[in-house]
């Protein structure tokens, strides 16, 4: 294929910082890609923002199905360059935000994801799989490398938070490849990492998962404070109340949130769904 940088200049494409636009050319790091992703003939990959279409050239190559979204129409005669030939490729030019999921995944079946990510978008699409997808297998996207190091930080550290404990319930999260950002094409101001979440059902058992929500959010509430003052903000119990509560999940009175590992955060919610329930 034509050098990336050349097609786009012969079709007048512009890149535009609200999409967060950064491609990849170079097609050691595309093939990594798709192979750490375990594609295969027999695999559907759903692609989010597929940019100028190198990465779901390499994709397409190696699956039996892929379906792009892309949220930039004037992509639309890049892609068609540089898909030509490729037929099991789809590219969807809509906002994937904004795609009924349970239908999509109705018509996909199994499915894998795999993206090279516009950082704006990279939490809260993760987050809509975590919450929502019931079919997908695991994630494997290219993301800022502060954000890759969330995704998959232990308890404790300065890089667990709210989306690590989130994550954890669904699916257990690696960085799989280190990114540097000459890579990318423009250069952005970051290096990035390959992260892969494979989604196990089960993976930790809650008995309510809105409640396990809202422990999470309650334990990351405020760094500075015990997760008892937390809990008895977000969840309006009496300190007393809070205190049993934690008592009986094992959790030291001084705690904070962000010492607890993600089964703990989940057998807290189980006690508070059930103070929950009894009171209603």
């Amino acid at each position: 294929m034509e050098n990336l940088k050349d097609i786009l200049l012969r079709h007048g494409f512009s890149f535009k910082k609200q999409f967060g636009q950064n491609f990849i050319s170079d097609s050691n790091l595309l093939k990594s890609i798709v192979s750490l992703a375990g594609v295969d003939k027999s695999t559907t990959v759903l692609e989010i923002g597929c940019g100028a279409g190198t990465l779901t050239r390499e994709l397409a190559a190696a699956a039996k199905r892929v379906v792009s979204y892309e949220i930039d129409k004037k992509l639309q005669p890049v892609l068609a360059e540089t898909l030509a030939g490729t037929d099991n490729a789809e590219v969807v030019f809509r906002d994937f935000m904004k795609e009924n999921l349970p239908a999509l995944e109705e018509e996909l079946g199994e499915y894998t994801v795999v993206a090279n990510l516009p950082y704006y978008i990279t939490s809260p699409l993760v987050m809509r799989f975590v919450e929502e997808a019931e079919k997908v297998r695991s994630l494997v996207i290219m993301v800022q490398d502060d954000v890759a190091r969330r995704f998959c930080a232990q308890a404790g550290t300065a890089d667990y938070g709210a989306i690590t404990a989130a994550i954890a319930r669904r699916a257990s999260a690696q960085i799989v490849k280190l990114v540097p950002r000459r890579m990318f094409h423009p250069v952005p101001n970051v290096d990035s990492a390959v992260v892969k979440l494979d989604f196990e059902k089960d993976r930790i058992p809650v008995p309510d998962a809105k409640c396990y929500r809202d422990t999470v959010r309650a334990a990351f509430l405020s760094r500075r404070k015990t997760l008892e003052n937390n809990l008895v903000n977000a969840f309006s119990l009496p300190r007393e109340r809070a205190q049993a509560l934690l008592s009986e999940a094992g959790i030291p009175e001084k705690a904070r949130g962000e010492t607890l590992t993600p089964q703990q955060l989940a057998a807290l919610s189980a006690l508070l769904y059930r103070e929950k329930t009894a009171n209603a």
